[in-house]
């Protein structure tokens, strides 16, 4: 975001005030990802859900980039990020209308696509914010990072409280906190971009240029990691729903938050983790867990399948919100900004579209007319996630013990 990090008055009001931008933004998420399936499904909108999710893809490819480098070098990241949550929240009001009213399904779907342009940028650009204010990313940044978990709880919780697990009022609550974001966004302090008389490039300026980060291999193997797992773990919000309603459970949405209790254990260890283990075995940790909670999914048991949600928080951590931190630690201050929209890409970018299409193809794969072959859908998935393990270990060429230095891991 810019070349220093700014130094708060008050730590523990820094913390706070942190803590809160996430549990506020990651709310607005959760408030419309984790019922959407249920809410096309109950619309008779089915035949579009791979797509539906898909479109967090397609904009994963394009907005990131093109405003990370906005936020390294022209508008304050706080003001980029104010205008993305007013337009978050129009978006997703109209697509909540879209599905309500009946409108047609493509009209529904570039709806959804617009939210997703939208809101695409906004996670990485947060981060950004929360890292440039802290002074150690790698004891710091789990904790407040918890926070956002715990406002991913909460707004699942507020959908199910509001019985909107399949009604297009998850979608009007989440536009309303993404107007909260916005306006908390005049709380933080703006830091301007630095200045520069350098005339940029077109690619510079739609952030191409981050694409030679991925020269250096251990970044390279680490973007393409979690990219690579998150291409099976796109099932995890359009399927699992389905599969505990399946299995007679009700309010989805609650149920799907018992993943974020050991997302949050998982990330007050890791201030511990990142400074005991080589990255390299906290990386294998989260690819293991994967494998485990795929693996239990497909016994097709009540209590399985709920053990294999809450280990969903342990593979998230680990993998993606490590990986987070490796890019704060590892990358020039002018390019946090621009690196983490990199991560944005290849995540959510390449690993959201070819997953959601993937699995999309894979659950059809997988359908009857008596119902989904849920044990060879989610086997198929564990066996996915052990070869993104079997990858990571041969390719990884990390030494050393947690972040400490530059050149470690």
């Amino acid at each position: 975001m810019c070349a220093f990090r700014v130094r708060p008055l008050s730590r523990w009001a820094e913390y706070t005030e942190l803590a809160a931008l996430f549990f506020i933004h990651a709310a607005a998420l959760g408030m419309w990802f984790v019922p959407l399936s249920t809410v096309l499904d109950a619309h008779g909108l089915h035949a579009i859900k791979p797509y539906a999710f898909a479109t967090s893809g397609l904009a994963a490819f394009v907005s990131p980039l093109i405003f990370g480098a906005m936020a390294d070098r022209h508008v304050p990241p706080t003001r980029v990020l104010r205008g993305l949550a007013l337009a978050t929240a129009s978006a997703m009001a109209l697509a909540a209308t879209a599905i309500k009213l009946n409108w047609n399904p493509l009209v529904v779907l570039a709806l959804i696509q617009l939210h997703a342009l939208c809101s695409a940028p906004t996670w990485g650009i947060s981060s950004t914010i929360v890292f440039a204010r802290l002074q150690d990313a790698k004891s710091e940044f789990g904790p407040i990072r918890a926070m956002a978990t715990l406002g991913w709880m909460a707004g699942c919780w507020l959908v199910s409280a509001l019985n909107a697990d399949t009604s297009p009022l998850a979608g009007y609550s989440g536009a309303v906190t993404w107007l909260v974001v916005a306006a908390f966004t005049f709380l933080l302090p703006s830091v301007e971009p630095p200045k520069s008389d350098e005339r940029l490039s077109l690619s510079q300026r739609l952030g191409l240029d981050a694409l030679t980060l991925l020269k250096n291999h251990d970044h390279r193997v680490v973007f393409i990691t979690a990219a690579l797992l998150n291409m099976p773990l796109a099932a995890y919000y359009p399927y699992t729903p389905p599969h505990l309603r399946a299995l007679g459970l009700e309010h989805t949405s609650a149920w799907m938050t018992l993943g974020q209790i050991t997302e949050i254990i998982a990330m007050f260890a890791l201030a511990r983790l990142l400074t005991t283990w080589r990255l390299k075995w906290i990386f294998v940790a989260g690819l293991l867990f994967g494998v485990v909670r795929f693996g239990l999914c497909a016994l097709n048991a009540k209590a399985w399948i709920l053990v294999g949600v809450t280990l969903h928080g342990f593979s998230f951590a680990l993998v993606f919100i490590t990986a987070q931190i490796y890019v704060d630690q590892r990358m020039n201050a002018a390019w946090r900004a621009r690196a983490q929209a990199l991560l944005t890409l290849m995540v959510s970018g390449a690993g959201n579209l070819f997953g959601y299409l993937g699995t999309g193809w894979w659950f059809a794969a997988n359908a009857r007319p008596a119902g989904p072959q849920w044990s060879i859908f989610w086997a198929g998935l564990a066996a996915a996630v052990a070869g993104v393990l079997v990858y990571f270990l041969i390719a990884y060429h990390g030494v050393g013990k947690g972040l400490k230095r530059a050149k470690e891991s």
